[in-house]
């Protein structure tokens, strides 16, 4: 009988072979001592990213979908063959190095009411990324993907939305996690459930931090760990008005309307460290 890993890592991958393979070797080389299951989930490339593990990472776990049904979808696919205490759901655009996923999962042996926790992302520069936020506001899309985010009083709200006045130094509960690299306690995923699939991509991640808190799991952002993320907002590659015909932003307000429309007249989880947005 095969015996449980200590934590299954989950990495979606849609187009970008070159990445995919950068972090499946940051894994591999990344000298963890807790115990792996690797599973790739490719949203039908068509890129050379199947054969690619194939070849390199045979001890891989590869998924392949027929048809690419999004964010939720692709990562549900992954999370249906895991088998680990915790889950961990990666991009193909994080940088993996020194034991995160040892000290994540120590973490998490810690701190049993955590249900879901990510660690400090940082630009390749060193800068820190803003990976955990409060949970917007009903209008705080629109104010993110157009000129109105300027506005002073607008912008101060903005910058409360993504908790630019916290230091990102210490470890804390959040209202929720960007979902470009979370672990989750396979435990807790088996009562809060899988990936809103309504979700294509965005605010599927705000979505699951608020199913963990609402289920009595605590979400927490674990500075104490750092990993680098190469990242780039799609939905914010065209500023201003004309941000607001691009695919990607189309997307995004698809998927916030759903979440409006999910969460209208609920009120929202109450944690010891949550204050107003």
């Amino acid at each position: 009988m095969t015996a449980t890993p200590d934590i299954s890592i989950i990495i979606l991958n849609y187009k970008t072979r070159g990445l995919l393979r950068q972090c499946l070797r940051g894994i591999a080389t990344s000298n963890d001592a807790v115990s792996k299951q690797v599973i790739v989930v490719d949203n039908a490339s068509g890129d050379g990213s199947i054969e690619m593990v194939e070849k390199d990472f045979p001890d891989v776990t590869l998924v392949a979908s027929p048809v690419n049904n999004g964010f939720s979808s692709g990562m549900n696919l992954g999370l249906k063959r895991a088998h680990g205490r915790y889950v961990a759901l990666l991009n193909t655009d994080i940088a993996i190095m020194d034991k995160p996923f040892d000290r994540l999962v120590q973490f998490l042996d810690q701190h049993p009411s955590v249900g879901l926790a990510g660690p400090k992302l940082i630009n390749p520069d060193g800068s820190v990324q803003y990976s955990c936020c409060r949970f917007p506001e009903k209008l705080t899309p629109l104010y993110r993907r157009t000129p109105l985010g300027k506005i002073p009083f607008i912008r101060k709200k903005l910058q409360r939305f993504v908790m630019a006045d916290f230091t990102h130094n210490e470890n804390r509960t959040v209202d929720w996690l960007l979902g470009a690299f979370v672990v989750a306690r396979a435990a807790a995923v088996e009562k809060v459930g899988l990936l809103d699939e309504r979700f294509f991509l965005y605010f599927e991640d705000v979505d699951w931090s608020r199913r963990f808190w609402a289920a009595g799991w605590q979400v927490m952002y674990v500075a104490d760990v750092d990993v680098v993320h190469y990242h780039k907002r799609q939905s914010a590659e065209n500023p201003g008005l004309t941000g607001l015909f691009s695919f990607p932003t189309n997307i995004h307000i698809q998927s916030w309307f759903r979440y409006l429309a999910k969460y209208n007249g609920v009120p929202l989880p109450i944690h010891p460290q949550r204050t107003e947005p």
